[in-house]
């Protein structure tokens, strides 16, 4: 797995929208980065919601939250539409960024799923921080005590 202090692998996913993304489209802010199994699950959801509802924290810091997953753009669409998700969601169904990133696989039930992975991104494409097996409960406010410090490590404190 990609390690901290890494360049982040630039890539071109379409979000829910349609609208092909890349790291550079992040260029100058912080970036978190999740990964996530499989939208409409209840992990995926916990997940998706906690971002959602700490948005205005996560942008007060200067902080976009994006989600990955191999679901395709009109599963996200409608799981950003259901639960009303303010945050952008990546479609990666050859799961190209996934092997990039290296991630790992696990097994439920015989059903092979990439781990839930999350990566926070300084503005210069860095990665500056790893979460691997990541519970969903919580973790929005891990990432947020997280960014807290390294704004204040790094002089890049954006309020």
């Amino acid at each position: 797995m990609l390690s901290i202090n890494q360049a982040f692998p630039n890539f071109q996913l379409k979000n829910q929208d349609g609208q092909t993304r890349t790291l550079k489209d992040y260029a100058g802010k912080w970036l978190v980065l999740y990964f996530y199994p499989k939208d409409d699950t209840p992990g995926c959801t916990i997940q998706g919601k906690s971002f959602t509802s700490n948005k205005e924290e996560f942008d007060k810091h200067g902080v976009t939250v994006v989600g990955v997953s191999k679901d395709d753009v009109a599963s996200h669409k409608n799981f950003c539409n259901k639960f009303s998700f303010t945050i952008e969601l990546l479609s990666d169904p050859q799961a190209e960024l996934m092997k990039a990133a290296g991630l790992s696989q696990g097994n439920w039930m015989g059903v092979p799923f990439w781990e839930r992975t999350t990566f926070l991104i300084d503005p210069k494409g860095i990665i500056r921080k790893t979460y691997e097996k990541v519970k969903p409960e919580g973790h929005e406010a891990v990432l947020l005590k997280d960014i807290k410090e390294l704004h204040m490590t790094t002089g890049t404190c954006s309020y």
